[in-house]
């Protein structure tokens, strides 16, 4: 099964992250091992030293004995990995360390509040649905409202309408439309600490569930525009739902927001498509039949609707009767999350993935500081400037602005125009061309970010960069994950210095080029760094690869725990079969981990079966369910301490 991701739509000539890595790192420095590491150590005199002069000194907050780089592989933190890695599993179930405990919080079906309970044979109704947690889940934040309670808030990507349905797809009407848009979303639930134990809260004023068809506001210099108006609403200001939302990202005013990834599936156009459309991959083949029933996604019909998507959405999960907002300053791509950090005069700046083969990485910075335009009834995610990064050789980078006026923009009249157009815009300043951008994080106590890039595998084919010495993997299989950090020690400075922080797969295997320090992995997806500073990384292997070809021996989709001092790495949950592991954020004291497992029972290839829905895993209701459930697990300690830790 090919994964959409991995398909490049991107037509321009600029360079790929890979040929300026080539220029940075020797093919020697790649397969050598530890010594490699110790190379790329060293290898951006730009991150170098960027990452030396912003870190914190002895006896602060992430602090290490280290006071030379952040690099360093020589300075041991057993503090931070204090358990023993697992080995991988192809079991399906749910694997953690001894000592630990995984339980399922709540899954698919389960009730939100007060709503009816999952039927197991999948005969709930849209209506139902609506109440019930959404298939499979994917980012998720924990707003805390005491020490033992708060407000969970995750995605609900998307689903399999084979087996959200007990027949399938067979007799696709209205009804089946209006469930699988109820079961896309977001959802928000209550929960509370009884003990070591947490649960979730039923029923509760603040639990929520937000649909395909839940009415939301477009605000930002979209607003009006000729490209985003319809029949339905000419003002090209509201819009019905949010769809295919992936990562994630919080403000520090307390709200969530949801990231529209892979929009371009839901619509259909049977006519040639448009220049834009081609770009974010809209064409005659939908992945879902919504089209049929709902003219929305008939582009044909409705041709604006898919410039109406692809938006970071916001949502007050404190109030339930808000209407979410689309705020299209952030600019339009299938984002990948959008992770928030304060500049130190107080603006809000959002780092942004676009999870595309051959995409780009986006920054957004305020117009103004945030406290500034929040007393003034404003929103600092309204004005601001919207850049893409460009990786330049010796570990140096610079953020390009995508603004109107711009004579390399020229194709665009007005803000709204490049917001629409982002990828296009991106294209012309000339970006650098990623593998598959994924999630992005920054560290609490260090002015250090990271960023997943999750796999090329047809680099060497076709419009991908060739293989070459300093890139020795017959395609990026494996993915890699960097690391940067800001000039000056501020998130808004338009440049910074970067670095690779792993490079993934066997580092027992010298073909494979890997630097990793500890356990194995490939396909770095969602990445998180936990207050304490403990970096957790979870793995998206395609169903169709899991444990063959190239990941013969690696077993199920995990989740590893790094030091980024160090860069040690160790193995700490690996899923049940078929699954992604997804979605993680701890409780402030690091008691309970929140961890997502998506898919669980994904077919290799092709579809599921209704008639045979547990054929490829069970999990986790097992022998007496009817059907595998994406679920959200709490892990804690069995003696109650901080997970991960000593």
């Amino acid at each position: 099964m090919t994964d959409p991701d991995d398909i490049s739509v991107n037509p321009s000539k600029n360079g790929h992250f890979s040929d300026v890595a080539n220029t940075s790192v020797s093919r020697r420095s790649i397969l050598g091992g530890s010594a490699g590491v110790a190379a790329l150590g060293l290898m951006g005199t730009g991150v170098a030293s960027v990452l030396a002069a912003c870190s914190p000194q002895p006896g602060e907050p992430g602090s290490t004995t280290s006071t030379t780089s952040t690099t360093s592989t020589t300075e041991p933190t057993p503090a931070l990995l204090g358990f023993t890695g697992i080995p991988a599993s192809a079991a399906d179930a749910v694997v953690v360390p001894d000592g630990y405990t995984a339980s399922v919080l709540i899954a698919w079906g389960d009730p939100v509040s007060a709503g009816p309970a999952f039927a197991q044979d999948a005969s709930a109704t849209a209506a139902q649905q609506a109440q019930q947690w959404g298939m499979h889940n994917d980012g998720v934040v924990f707003f805390p409202i005491s020490a033992n309670r708060g407000l969970i808030v995750q995605n609900h990507e998307y689903t399999d309408d084979v087996l959200l349905f007990n027949d399938g797809m067979t007799g696709w009407n209205a009804e089946k439309t209006a469930k699988s848009q109820a079961a896309h979303g977001v959802g928000i639930i209550e929960v509370r600490r009884f003990g070591r134990e947490w649960r979730v809260v039923r029923p509760s004023g603040f639990a929520r569930r937000i649909t395909a068809n839940t009415p939301m506001e477009l605000s930002g210099p979209a607003v009006g525009n000729a490209l985003v108006k319809t029949s339905a609403d000419p003002a090209g200001a509201s819009v019905l739902g949010t769809f295919n939302n992936c990562a994630m990202g919080h403000t520090p005013w307390g709200t969530y927001l949801t990231c529209e990834e892979n929009f371009n599936g839901y619509f259909r156009k049977s006519a040639t498509p448009n220049a834009l459309e081609k770009r974010y991959g809209v064409g005659a083949s939908a992945g879902y039949p919504w089209y049929t029933t709902d003219s929305r996604f008939d582009v044909d019909a409705t041709p604006n609707e898919p410039n109406r998507h692809g938006w970071v959405v916001e949502i007050d999960p404190f109030n339930p009767s808000s209407t979410p907002v689309k705020r299209t300053a952030l600019g339009r791509m299938k984002h990948e999350g959008a992770c928030v950090v304060e500049a130190p005069d107080g603006r809000v700046v959002v780092f942004m993935g676009d999870d595309q083969t051959n995409e780009y990485i986006y920054r957004f910075v305020s117009a103004e500081p945030w406290e500034t335009a929040i007393a003034a009834g404003r929103s600092p995610l309204d004005d601001g400037v919207l850049s893409v990064a460009r990786f330049d050789a010796g570990g140096s980078g610079v953020w390009v602005p995508l603004v109107a006026g711009d004579p390399a923009l020229a194709a665009f009249a007005t803000q709204g125009d490049v917001v629409i157009n982002a990828r296009s815009a991106a294209d012309a300043k000339g970006a650098t061309k990623m593998d598959r951008p994924e999630w992005i994080d920054v560290h609490p106590g260090r002015l250090e970010g990271y960023v997943t890039l999750t796999n090329n595998s047809g680099r060497g084919t076709g419009a991908n960069p060739p293989v070459d010495a300093a890139n020795p993997r017959a395609g990026n299989v494996y993915g890699h994950i960097l690391r940067w950090a800001p000039t000056g020690g501020d998130w808004a400075a338009d440049s910074f210095g970067w670095e690779l922080f792993a490079l993934g797969g066997d580092p027992a295997v010298s073909a494979h080029g890997s630097t990793i320090v500890g356990d194995r992995y490939g396909s770095p997806d969602g990445i998180y760094v936990a207050p304490s500073g403990r970096l957790w990384i979870q793995t998206d292997v395609s169903s169709s690869t899991i444990d063959k070809g190239a990941y013969a021996g690696f077993g199920n989709n995990q989740m590893l725990c790094a030091d980024p001092s160090t860069r040690e790495t160790r193995r700490f949950l690996v899923g049940p079969k078929g699954c992604e592991i997804t979605g993680v954020v701890a409780s402030p004291d690091e008691k309970v981990l929140f961890v997502g497992i998506q898919h669980p029972g994904e077919a290799p290839s092709g579809d599921n079966d209704p008639a045979n829905p547990k054929r490829f895993s069970s999990w986790p209701d097992g022998a007496d369910g009817g059907r595998p459930r994406s679920a959200l697990l709490a892990v804690t300690r069995n003696d109650g301490g901080v997970v991960g830790a000593a």
